[in-house]
């Protein structure tokens, strides 16, 4: 109301100037969340756009760079540019809650008011994080969850309906159930491995298909390209959570997603340092729309947590890599013990999606990820185990961890749908990190011959 007053007791000033455009991004409401790109009106989605791409302009400069550079330089350099008035080669930390205005009339010409709203540090991120996902903008705020929780309160309401992978991240498939639906949203739980399930599962009311690729734990991948085209057809959007997969494997948005999201707390991070998440945005009108659902919500990032990540995510390739080899070998080991009923890892040739996960992920890698089921008490694994093996929470890390899901990641599920999506009592997801992968092996070797 206050932000509707000020613009009408100043509707003599210039309709373009950044006063005005902050007011009028502000005033929007977003009452239409359910609509397919979740704007109130036509002249709303503009000025909000007109608003973000102010600001993306004074926080992006244009430096002397040879042209299309590739992925891994993009990780490492991504639009950082030197300190204005330092040279400093890293971002700046801006520990400041405010920001001095010039005059009511230059008011945001620098971009920033409030860092509730943006922060140069948390925006530079934000930048950094779109352009290695190939998006327009993104959003970065505190956890993975808070990605996701900001992405179904932007485009759906009461009464909307989202198609979302019957093997979904626990958080993800708890939010969905003790939240969302006694607010009164619908969600079917399907099997994405079939895209024509995925469509058979459309309802007059769907707003979001919510895919996974891979998933966490049971590592099924969503033909993304199939599903973005039923997307389209229905007038439906289409959100990928490919934590697992990071940019470096799949960017969604290449596939035909108009939305992606990240656990910034794995990959991204890599060193168990902090906890973030992201919600990358195809298009303005879409980016207009989460970003003021995160300025409603006060859903951010801390400045430092922005600044440790953008130095440890320069190392994301090599890591990656790294991984993805040492997971292969570690995976063909696993296959021919004996104490291991099944493995699946998308690199291994049995796995039921082989010829998908060559179809589309990167260079031939399929990530530092992989499960397997043992023969014997799961928990003596857990507690036999020996470094540089660690029992812990979390995934996508310098350190390999190891965890059983059944009653760690997964706990919060529904027995009944654990097992349906093959969650079973001996199921053990590894993510495997940066060390030495015969050292990885031996430890792995050693305690499941104790059981």
């Amino acid at each position: 109301m206050l932000a509707h007053k000020l613009a009408r007791s100043l509707n003599t000033r210039s309709a373009s100037s950044p006063w005005m455009r902050y007011l009028n991004s502000i005033c929007s409401n977003g009452s239409n969340a359910g609509s397919s790109i979740a704007m109130a009106s036509s002249g709303e989605q503009h000025r909000a756009v007109t608003a973000a791409a102010a600001l993306r302009s004074l926080s992006s400069k244009s430096s002397n760079w040879i042209p299309d550079c590739s992925l891994d330089t993009d990780i490492v350099h991504g639009g950082v540019v030197p300190d204005d008035k330092t040279g400093a080669i890293l971002t700046p930390v801006y520990l400041s809650t405010t920001f001095v205005q010039e005059s009511v009339d230059k008011y945001l010409s620098k971009g920033y008011s409030y860092s509730r709203t943006n922060n140069p540090t948390v925006k530079m991120l934000e930048e950094k994080v779109a352009r290695i996902e190939n998006g327009y903008d993104s959003i970065c705020v505190s956890t993975g969850m808070a990605a996701t929780a900001s992405c179904i309160n932007a485009f759906m309401n009461t009464g909307d309906h989202c198609v979302i992978t019957n093997c979904s991240y626990g958080g993800t498939n708890r939010i969905c159930r003790e939240q969302f639906v006694p607010l009164g949203m619908q969600f079917s739980f399907v099997d994405f491995t079939d895209p024509k399930t995925v469509e058979a599962a459309i309802r007059p009311n769907t707003k979001l298909i919510f895919s996974e690729s891979p998933t966490n734990p049971t590592l099924t991948l969503a033909d993304l390209s199939a599903i973005s085209e039923i997307a389209k057809r229905h007038g439906v959007l289409h959100v990928c959570d490919s934590t697992f997969a990071t940019p470096y494997v799949c960017r969604p948005l290449d596939h035909g997603c108009d939305l992606t999201i990240q656990s910034l707390t794995k990959y991204y991070d890599g060193l168990n340092i902090g906890t973030g998440g992201a919600l990358v945005a195809k298009t303005p009108e879409l980016h207009a729309r989460i970003k003021l659902i995160q300025n409603m919500h006060g859903n951010i990032m801390s400045p430092m947590t922005a600044f440790l990540m953008l130095q440890t995510m320069k190392t994301m390739g090599l890591r990656i890599r790294r991984q993805s080899e040492s997971a292969m070998k570690i995976a063909t080991f696993l296959e021919g013990h004996p104490k291991v009923s099944r493995v699946v890892y998308p690199g291994l040739a049995s796995h039921p999606q082989k010829e998908l996960a060559d179809r589309q992920h990167r260079d031939g890698l399929h990530g530092g990820m992989l499960w397997f089921d043992v023969i014997g008490d799961p928990i003596k694994l857990m507690d036999t185990i020996k470094r540089p093996w660690t029992l812990c929470e979390n995934l996508g890390a310098s350190e390999s961890i190891i965890t059983a899901c059944a009653v760690m990641t997964h706990a919060n599920m529904i027995r009944e749908d654990r097992l349906k999506v093959g969650i079973t009592d001996g199921f053990i997801r590894i993510s495997v990190g940066i060390e030495d992968p015969d050292d990885l092996i031996r430890g792995l070797d050693d305690a499941l011959g104790r059981l």
